[in-house]
């Protein structure tokens, strides 16, 4: 499943490493969110579902996409979004392997980057991201542009996540939607990732404004504190 918002060129790329996957998907669904160029056109080009969602919103375009996936394995990314050939074989060795796991998600590789600049980038962003929004909700956070979660999960959860709130970081929301259950973290499970999340002080100010609404709202149901003595606690009762 993939939310877009004219990012016909990006969007390309993103259905060329689909279609090369060792795996082929069962599916896949382009959110088109009211682009203004070419994105659905491209998008049904290469077989792609494409469903529009008029309201202007990364969270709307997510579920969106979520509710309308048929298979076992809903499994998301961005449309910069560029996946090596064996990414979807290993998200589904990883639900083979577990049949408790509801969710997994691995972390992204800045391309087009001098390799200084992309190791500096990993670590400023990517390594922050989930060190620190792990500690945030004390278990660890999805990363939407590389990630997979049951449908029968996201039935259960979907009715809690913000549909309509343009400021909520979405993947950030449904992690902590997700809560306790068993979300894992898969260092090898790679990802291209484009560098324009990193691109101008406004873009920058953006994501962290997101990131710090979502927070709040889910810091008011239940603190940072909380959540870790009750991961504390149900880590003493296995």
């Amino acid at each position: 499943m993939i939310p877009c918002r004219d990012d016909a060129g990006p969007l390309e790329r993103c259905l060329q490493a689909l279609a090369h996957q060792t795996i082929r998907p069962l599916e896949v669904i382009v959110v088109d969110n009211a682009s203004r160029d070419g994105s659905a056109r491209i998008a049904g080009l290469y077989g792609a579902t494409v469903i529009p969602e008029p309201f202007l919103c990364i969270a709307a375009a997510a579920v969106t996409g979520y509710d309308a996936a048929t298979g076992d394995i809903i499994v998301r990314c961005d449309a910069d979004t560029e996946p090596p050939p064996e990414w979807l074989e290993k998200i589904a060795a990883h639900f083979a392997s577990d049949p408790s796991l509801a969710a997994v998600t691995g972390p992204g590789a800045f391309y087009g980057l001098p390799w200084y600049c992309a190791v500096f980038a990993d670590a400023l962003y990517m390594k922050a991201y989930f060190l620190l929004m792990g500690a945030a909700m004390a278990h660890w956070p999805l990363f939407g542009s590389n990630m997979a979660l049951r449908s029968s999960v996201w039935c259960e959860g979907r009715h809690k996540v913000s549909r309509t709130d343009a400021h909520v970081h979405d993947d950030i929301d449904l992690s902590f939607v997700l809560g306790s259950r068993r979300l894992r973290h898969d260092r090898e499970l790679r990802v291209g990732i484009s560098p324009r999340a990193l691109s101008g002080a406004a873009n920058i100010r953006c994501r962290l404004g997101r990131a710090f609404h979502t927070l709040r709202i889910h810091w008011g149901q239940e603190s940072p504190g909380r959540r870790w003595q009750q991961r504390w606690r149900r880590g003493r009762q296995k």
